[in-house]
């Protein structure tokens, strides 16, 4: 519809290009706007839309002012005034000055910002401090979510949808967290399925939760280490039965690396300590 008002609006087919505006000033276009498509601004009343289709199409710089719109335009200033400060309030409109950096003067110059997406006000209070808002992005899609998504390339049976990959992703996150592979899972899930499959997504949903891998048992760490109580060697509890170590009960000391001089020192005297009164 917009294209069409546009076309309807262009007074002839040979008429002049839009005028520029002193260089530096004249419309300039907002960031990140959605593409282009046949009909941009159904929500806004004919005129507004009209106006709208046909300044979203002029290049940066030219001069959409009212006196000069109405050149082209099949509407008066009046009218025309009135149109702008609609689509201001709708959106897609914001009139102001700009700091010209890097000039070294403190020169400011006057703005017209269009935006053929409609955009509320903080958009545009965050788009005057210069922090550059930018449209929502799809969110990133999860590990266990692209292997689920990708379940169906090794058994068909199993093809999930996207709302199925996003129901079904903590389950399989809780996988991951227990230290399981993708091919793990991947194994979990295909392996001996029955014929057919009815429900894939109620099958994975019931694999993910009855072979949930056990958490895995994290090593304690050693709080106190014991001496032998006759040569005072430390080691671990199971190891000195009855308070003594393996060579003071007569065993067979295991085949270590020779000890150094100072190591047979410290060990010498620690047996001398302990057979002292």
């Amino acid at each position: 519809m917009a294209d069409a008002k546009f076309s309807d609006a262009v007074r002839a087919p040979h008429a002049a290009p839009h005028p520029m505006a002193n260089p530096g000033y004249g419309k300039r276009s907002a960031p990140d706007q959605l593409p282009r498509t046949g009909d941009d601004f159904p929500h806004l009343p004919p005129r507004e839309a009209t106006v709208a289709a046909y300044v979203d199409r002029l290049p940066d710089g030219t001069d959409i002012s009212v006196k000069t719109l109405a050149k082209t335009l099949p509407y008066g200033q009046c009218a025309l005034r009135t149109a702008l400060n609609a689509l201001q309030a709708a959106g897609h409109l914001r009139r102001g000055r700009e700091h010209v950096h890097g000039s070294g003067s403190a020169r400011w110059i006057t703005r017209t910002w269009f935006s053929r997406t409609a955009r509320d006000d903080t958009w545009w209070a965050e788009f005057t401090r210069g922090d550059l808002p930018r449209e929502r992005q799809r969110p990133t899609r999860s590990r266990a979510f692209i292997l689920l998504a990708a379940l169906g390339r090794t058994a068909p049976a199993l093809s999930l949808s996207a709302a199925d990959c996003a129901a079904l992703g903590p389950l399989a996150e809780r996988w991951f967290a227990r230290g399981a592979t993708e091919e793990a899972i991947l194994r979990a899930l295909t392996t001996g399925l029955p014929t057919p499959v009815h429900s894939p997504a109620a099958l994975v949903r019931s694999r993910l939760t009855s072979k949930l891998p056990p958490e895995p048992i994290a090593a304690r760490p050693v709080l106190r280490v014991l001496e032998c109580a006759r040569c005072g060697a430390p080691g671990r509890p199971e190891a000195l039965p009855g308070g003594h170590c393996g060579p003071c009960r007569g065993e067979a000391a295991p085949r270590t690396p020779p000890l150094t001089a100072a190591q047979v020192h410290t060990h010498a005297a620690r047996v001398r300590a302990a057979a002292a009164p």
